[in-house]
């Protein structure tokens, strides 16, 4: 079930309603209410894939209770081994099988030996790499001793199948949400009405900026041999405002919703777009993702503890782990190789921990230098995310060969004139808004900046940009496909 469907429109509300209202009294039937709720929402797309996600719950479930009574620690390391094996065990034969597979036959190719093996097609189960990583690190704490575990099936469940962030994240942690299932939730006016408004800003950069870029940029890397240096260089930046808005849109409105039933998700963006280095860049973008791969794989590998050479070492392992978890394809290999390469580039040189404040902070403009840094960081993401957005390798070569050349300079208005102006007042009213705010959580946390007919007045100038750009054809969230 999309959140930009009437589908969900009418799916929310009713739930809204019984939680508050019917299940108030018993907080397991609460608990049991979500994951039917989860249920529903997950097999809106397709019922036969929650067996997957139910089985990756009961073996964490059960590996983590089996763990808490044990203390040998052979044993409980063993388990650990059964909760790694189960979830990306499946996680990789649905996501990568047909990626490996191809290779296989191609390395075999490419040594006079061919051999014909059929791929199997696999379908990618929605959200599969989110609620896999979510499970599987409950039991890591668990292990860690981090967290006690879960005796009450309900909760752990619950937490698993969420709807609001089930498909996309925020990559939650257990040490966060399974005690806000635990406890009493009571309704909280002030909460609902900020989660409402968080709704807002993620459905405003979805519908109105992502959806109107997207309607661009398709169409461009689909024949990109036909378009002039300038045009590809337009769809880069167009592209680089498409997926942050389409996936911070996304968070949004799963952490709004979750505000809604009385939960608190954790932050997945925090302004990335207004970073100064590419360091300070990857602390705001994707933080559930960042902050998981940091504390389940770059510490344990022994993070920056050993020496410059380890410490490179592991940043490069995390960047490219980070790469392929986001598709089994060459090319986002290569984005995760990049970002990584450009982040060790300051660690060398000791700058990757210079830009931890918020920029221009107390003052209402940045300085020069501080915009030069942002526009620079900025150009930088935009040619990286080449690899992100491009099919193959090859297009990545020919993209890159058209921007740097003297096409560059030349410009055609792609497709319809309306969706670029459509695109542009609303990246342009997004970033005016996500500056004022930009010392808060998200872009219309606006109390205390503005008055209320000030604020009221932005927020139903939003709801009619909503109405009258919304394309034709709104589209999936990106970040389902991974």
């Amino acid at each position: 079930m999309l959140f930009n469907s009437i589908d969900f429109a009418v799916f929310l509300p009713i739930v809204f309603v019984l939680y508050w209202g019917v299940f108030q009294r018993s907080l397991r039937a609460r608990n049991i209410f979500l994951i039917i709720t989860g249920c529903v929402f997950y097999g809106w797309w397709d019922w036969r894939f929650l067996g997957l996600l139910f089985f990756t719950a009961a073996v964490d479930y059960f590996v983590a209770l089996s763990m808490s009574r044990t203390e040998v620690r052979g044993r409980q390391k063993l388990l650990m081994g059964i909760s790694i094996s189960a979830n990306l065990g499946l996680l990789g034969f649905f996501k990568y099988y047909d990626f490996f597979l191809q290779n296989f036959v191609e390395a075999f190719s490419l040594l006079g030996q061919p051999i014909d093996v059929r791929a199997l097609n696999i379908v990618l189960p929605v959200g599969i790499s989110f609620y896999t990583f979510q499970s599987l690190s409950y039991t890591f704490d668990v292990y860690r001793k981090q967290l006690p575990a879960v005796k009450d099936a309900s909760i752990f469940f619950a937490f698993v199948s969420f709807f609001p962030q089930l498909l996309a994240g925020p990559i939650e942690r257990a040490r966060n949400m399974l005690p806000q299932f635990s406890s009493p939730r009571v309704f909280d006016q002030a909460m609902a009405y900020d989660g409402v408004r968080q709704m807002l800003w993620g459905l405003f950069k979805k519908v109105v900026i992502a959806d109107n870029c997207a309607a661009i940029v398709n169409p461009i890397f689909a024949d990109h041999g036909a378009y002039e240096g300038g045009t590809l260089m337009l769809a880069l930046v167009l592209f680089a405002f498409q997926i942050y808005c389409d996936f911070s849109g996304y968070s949004d409105i799963a952490i709004g919703c979750a505000r809604l039933l009385g939960f608190n998700l954790m932050r997945n963006f925090a302004y990335p777009y207004f970073s100064r280095d590419i360091a300070e860049f990857w602390r705001r973008w994707h933080i559930s993702l960042s902050t998981w791969f940091r504390d389940y794989l770059y510490i344990p590998l022994g993070g920056s503890r050993h020496g410059q050479g380890r410490t490179v070492r592991n940043v490069m392992i995390i960047f490219v782990v980070s790469g392929f978890w986001h598709g089994a394809n060459w090319t986002f290999i290569a984005w995760g190789a990049a970002n990584g390469i450009l982040l060790i580039m300051l660690l060398l040189r000791d700058k990757h921990h210079t830009m931890k404040g918020t920029v221009a902070e107390g003052r209402m403009f940045p300085t020069l230098k501080e915009t030069v840094q942002m526009l620079l960081t900025f150009i930088l993401t935009c040619f990286v995310w080449t690899f992100f957005r491009a099919e193959s390798m090859t297009q990545v070569g020919e993209v890159f060969s058209t921007i740097f050349s003297p096409s560059l300079f030349q410009f055609s208005v792609p497709g319809s004139l309306r969706d670029l102006v459509f695109a542009s007042s609303g990246i342009g009213v997004m970033l005016v808004l996500e500056w004022i705010a930009r010392e808060r959580q998200y872009g219309l946390q606006l109390d205390g900046i503005f008055n209320r007919p000030t604020r009221y007045g932005i927020y139903y100038g939003l709801v009619a940009m909503l109405i009258l750009m919304a394309p034709l054809t709104g589209g999936e969230f990106i970040y389902f496909q991974f």
